[in-house]
């Protein structure tokens, strides 16, 4: 396997507002990630040469970015691979870029869930006893972490109790998110008392239903100073899915997800990673659920199998502990409109290595990892961002304008 290690790099990035935007349209959070996005690279619109967009549940092509920013001329492709969608148009992007083809390209995620009534994932097959027309994401969590407790023995009370130290911390996280949908602490006893949606999953295990936007501008390495002095260079992605729903999969034992695996496993070996919870300084993943975190631990290597409640209790990942986890909040505390979602991970990695995460930075962040998984089926997407400029190599004979002539 190849890889993209240190041949792009991200020079600008923007997030809207998450949140209940009912005051806004699709149009109007992409203009308001994307301007952002633009005054942080320090590059007018007619710099970019191509987009890509991600966005699951809106039936729009890649114009709806056109129209929105007035790009003329130039090619825009929408992108969706459920809850990677945001991902997926990163990656493309940065495909784009280290292929040769271009020299600044915009990667944009949407969507635009409270007006459409969509309030969560029903996957209906219907009769069957499984797949029924009923179940929702909440539902097929719930499995997961009822068989994580049972395989490890342990209780149901104290089970609860570990997902709401997830829940504590990503909540006081999204405290300091100006941009997050919720930015209120909670406490441990809120938790256990909320109203439970798919035992033992209650009200806040669960990630709120959001509308909002992110993108990233994504150029050349070697002439990413040109724009600016931090620019955060792509050391690693990966991708995996898997091609059956893992609920009706013979074998599959609900402890984690091999997307999940495969993704960062790809990432990691484009970076050199060989001891992830040593190496990698702080993490973005898809807490769509608190058991989701939970397992993503182990997935990643960052717990070993059976232990992520050990390092739960030790606050391992809380803002002060060894390696700090959904350091602004996650979905738990932004929500999850879905193709924004990998590209909010993202800016929270992005600014988080230039030092400019404000109360919430992690001290002497140089490598970290954003994320997410979807489905059905498994789609995962892992990033490695880092802040170490590659090593100098024999400038390309292309103009480094930032435009092709």
């Amino acid at each position: 396997m190849g890889t993209i290690k240190d041949k792009v790099a991200i020079i600008g990035m923007g997030c809207s507002k998450f949140g209940e935007r009912w005051d806004a349209s699709p149009e109007d959070m992409i203009v308001e990630a994307v301007y952002e996005a633009y005054e942080d690279a320090g590059v007018k619109p007619d710099d970019i040469e191509a987009a890509w967009l991600g966005t699951l549940r809106s039936w729009e092509s890649g114009s709806i970015v056109a129209d929105a920013l007035k790009l003329k001329n130039i090619p825009v492709t929408r992108v969706e691979n459920w809850c990677a969608s945001g991902h997926e148009s990163l990656r493309n992007a940065a495909f784009g870029v280290a292929s040769g083809m271009y020299d600044i390209v915009l990667a944009v995620g949407f969507e635009k869930l409270k007006d459409t009534g969509f309030g969560g994932l029903g996957v209906g097959r219907g009769t069957n006893p499984v797949l029924q027309a009923r179940a929702t994401a909440p539902t097929y969590f719930s499995f997961i972490a009822n068989r994580y407790f049972a395989h490890y023995g342990i209780p149901e009370d104290e089970g609860k109790k570990l997902l709401a130290q997830i829940a504590v911390k990503n909540h006081y996280n999204g405290s300091m998110s100006p941009k997050a949908h919720f930015q209120k602490p909670i406490t441990i006893e809120q938790v256990l008392k909320a109203p439970i949606i798919a035992w033992p999953l209650g009200l806040f295990d669960c990630c709120p239903t959001t509308d909002g936007a992110a993108c990233a501008i994504i150029c050349r390495a070697d002439i990413a100073r040109k724009f600016r002095q931090d620019p955060i260079y792509v050391k690693g992605i990966g991708l995996s899915m898997d091609s059956m729903l893992p609920m009706v999969r013979p074998g599959f034992d609900y402890l984690g997800f091999d997307a999940n695996r495969m993704a960062a496993r790809q990432a990691y070996e484009q970076v050199g990673i060989s001891t992830p919870r040593k190496e990698i300084d702080l993490a973005s993943v898809h807490d769509c659920f608190t058991i989701t975190e939970m397992v993503i631990y182990e997935d990643f290597g960052f717990s070993k199998p059976g232990h992520a409640p050990d390092d739960i209790r030790a606050g391992t990942y809380t803002l002060e502990g060894e390696l700090p986890v959904n350091t602004d909040g996650g979905l738990k505390a932004f929500g999850h409109p879905v193709g924004a979602s990998g590209l909010r991970t993202t800016y929270e990695i992005y600014k988080q290595l230039q030092g400019k995460a404000g109360p919430r930075q992690v001290k002497n962040a140089e490598l970290g990892l954003a994320h997410t998984l979807g489905g059905p089926p498994q789609v995962a997407c892992v990033t490695i961002l880092g802040n170490a400029a590659p090593t100098p190599t024999i400038s390309s004979s292309v103009a480094t304008t930032g435009k092709r002539q």
